[in-house]
């Protein structure tokens, strides 16, 4: 085997160490049990016959066979306890690893999560984990490898004295079966090594569309899919995907059923090779007066463990090394390291300290940003600057870089060229955590969780229940509050609870405007907060907008126009630029700006519908 191999399985080791030592130590426990057992009886055979042939007593042959066959009772049943545990350690492996992939993937820098190289390692962990059963697989098959491994290594050692006689050297057969006995073996591993690089070639082939076979079966489905799965009937569209070019996929099915096939033949041949000519020196050696009948039986049964196990070693070494290679990008994704650089100033709790006042600034000073990957820039050249109590409308058609300015602003990105400053200080020299404190946003694709309705306000599990109660008051979703079956611990949703509460895109917005509020942060940020809104819904927002925002600065991304003009001032976005700034009036003044383009093709929609 090539050090490679080694390699992959001592690094797959390693992992399951890290997850969980417990299910290593009862592997390799329950392998050492699983080992010797039949040894036990090997050697009680041979010693009852011995000794029926010398002439030992009853009394001794029974003592003898008691307490092996109660050792071997023992063993048993310390092995059935170890498979258990062992069974049970896996689970919890399981759990302990996707869960260090989960909190990999929430701690990861942003500008990381939708990066080329990110969605390339990620496709080719959705990939390796098609082939076996992902990480679970070394957890399940480690007891296979290792109890294959020391069998062969024990039957190695006992055969070990038939090789340390006097005149072994002089028995020409002997020396040949020996001979042809290592050749089985170098040829084996070599054939293996071949099939298994074969196997990597094909489950690696990029000729063949792989990406739709378990996407289906694997990946988690939200079951909202469903409706448009059935109004639109795309069951035959899926089927095709599935399907795709059925000839080249048998095919290569084929290949790979073949090379399994070739694999498990050559393992076994090799094994019936090594018995028989494990047996033919055996009856060579005892024909020779070197070996008692006991130790004829004692040998024989030791060279049967032997092949036997030196066929599923070969196989489990085979198996093994590939499921550990397929972890490689596992591994690779959760060493990727963050990208975004990490101050160390605090910021200054101006909100909070006694007789603070409350005095934030921020200032875009000439930014220019691209998206990792791209090649044009989202954003160019943007200078802007204002203050808390400030509202700041940010306006301006599809793609013009409104959300994108926000992103930069809450530090999900940094700037390609140019800074962002806070009260003088470039951002990148905060704490992180700290500067990301200051911001309550409510996202146009923000999310909730499956939670308590508490919690999701919050984003905490413990809290305040009567200001989570107040900040849902004056979301809108008072009323609604009230219907709640169990108040603020009704759970979200029925992933986690069967009796959780579906509910609407309109009140999803509330909850998370009302999440903002809780936050109490001196920044509130609010990309298209009325989008899922009813009008009147929508009023009730606008009307009580002052209220719900205090003495914060909001910064209000909108398509409605109309709901901007209670902003101090509005920022109209164009090609990635700031190409107006003013009042609503000022703003709408200007015949030839985009603001009024904007505003007399919203009013012209409106007047016609009407």
């Amino acid at each position: 085997m090539r050090n490679k191999t080694w390699k992959s399985i001592g690094t797959a080791f390693k992992l399951l160490w890290h997850m969980d030592r417990r299910l290593v130590i009862c592997s390799v426990m329950g392998a050492i049990v699983q080992s010797v057992i039949p040894f036990i009886g090997i050697f009680l055979s041979a010693y009852i016959l011995d000794g029926l042939q010398s002439g030992e007593s009853f009394h001794t042959l029974f003592l003898v066979s008691l307490v092996s066959v109660s050792i071997l009772f023992l063993l048993t049943v310390l092995q059935a306890y170890l498979d258990k545990l062992r069974n049970t350690h896996i689970q919890i492996c399981g759990q302990r690893f996707h869960t260090l992939m989960s909190m990999k993937t929430i701690s990861m820098d942003y500008p990381l999560l939708d990066s080329p190289k990110i969605n390339a390692i990620r496709a080719k962990i959705q990939h390796d984990n098609d082939w076996g059963n992902g990480f679970y697989s070394l957890g399940e098959q480690l007891p296979w490898l290792l109890s294959s491994i020391l069998s062969v290594v024990i039957s190695l050692v006992l055969i070990f004295p038939l090789f340390l006689e006097e005149n072994l050297l002089k028995d020409i057969s002997a020396i040949f079966l020996l001979l042809a006995f290592t050749a089985v073996i170098l040829f084996n591993a070599w054939f293996s090594t071949v099939k298994r690089n074969e196997q990597y070639k094909l489950l690696d082939d990029p000729t063949l569309d792989k990406s739709f076979l378990g996407y289906f079966l694997w990946n988690p489905q939200n079951y909202h899919y469903g409706k448009d799965i059935r109004i639109y009937n795309t069951e035959p569209l899926i089927e095709q995907k599935l399907e795709g070019d059925k000839a080249v996929k048998q095919k290569w099915t084929r290949k790979l059923v073949c090379n399994l096939m070739e694999s498990g033949f050559s393992a076994s041949f090799s094994s019936g090779l090594l018995q028989l000519l494990s047996y033919l020196f055996v009856v060579i050696r005892a024909a020779a007066g070197a070996l008692t009948i006991g130790n004829v039986v004692q040998y024989a049964g030791i060279i049967y463990r032997f092949s036997q196990s030196f066929a599923s070693a070969c196989s489990a070494v085979k198996e093994y090394s590939v499921s550990s290679d397929r972890q490689s990008s596992t591994l690779e994704y959760l060493h990727v390291k963050d990208v975004l650089k990490k101050g160390t100033l605090p910021v200054e709790k101006r909100a909070f300290c006694e007789g603070g006042d409350n005095e934030y600034e921020i200032e875009f000073r000439n930014v220019s940003f691209r998206y990792p990957g791209s090649q044009s820039y989202a954003l160019r050249h943007v200078s802007i600057k204002f203050r808390v109590g400030e509202r700041l409308a940010v306006v301006g058609k599809n793609g013009s870089g409104k959300t994108t300015f926000i992103k930069l602003l809450c530090r999900l990105y940094d700037p390609t060229e140019g800074e962002i400053l806070l009260n003088g200080v470039d951002i990148r020299k905060y704490d992180y955590d700290e500067y990301m404190s200051i911001f309550s946003v409510v996202f146009q694709d923000f999310q909730l969780f499956s939670f308590s309705l508490g919690q999701n306000v919050a984003a905490s599990t413990e809290y305040d229940a009567e200001r989570v109660k107040s900040c849902l008051e004056k979301a809108g979703f008072g009323r609604r509050l009230q219907e709640m079956p169990e108040g603020l611990h009704t759970c979200l949703y029925k992933d986690f609870e069967e009796n959780g509460v579906e509910i609407s895109g309109g009140e999803a917005q509330k909850i998370a405007l009302a999440r903002a509020l809780y936050k109490d942060a001196p920044f509130i940020v609010l990309d298209e907060p009325t989008a899922a809104l009813d009008p009147v819904a929508e009023y009730e927002v606008y009307s009580k907008f002052n209220e719900i925002v205090g003495d914060k600065t909001a910064i209000y991304i909108s398509h409605r126009l109309s709901s901007c003009r209670f902003c101090d001032t509005i920022a109209v976005f164009d090609n990635g630029q700031i190409v107006q700034r003013g009042s609503h009036d000022t703003l709408l003044a200007d015949g030839n700006g985009i603001y009024h383009e904007l505003w007399h093709a919203q009013a012209q929609y409106y007047t016609a519908k009407a």
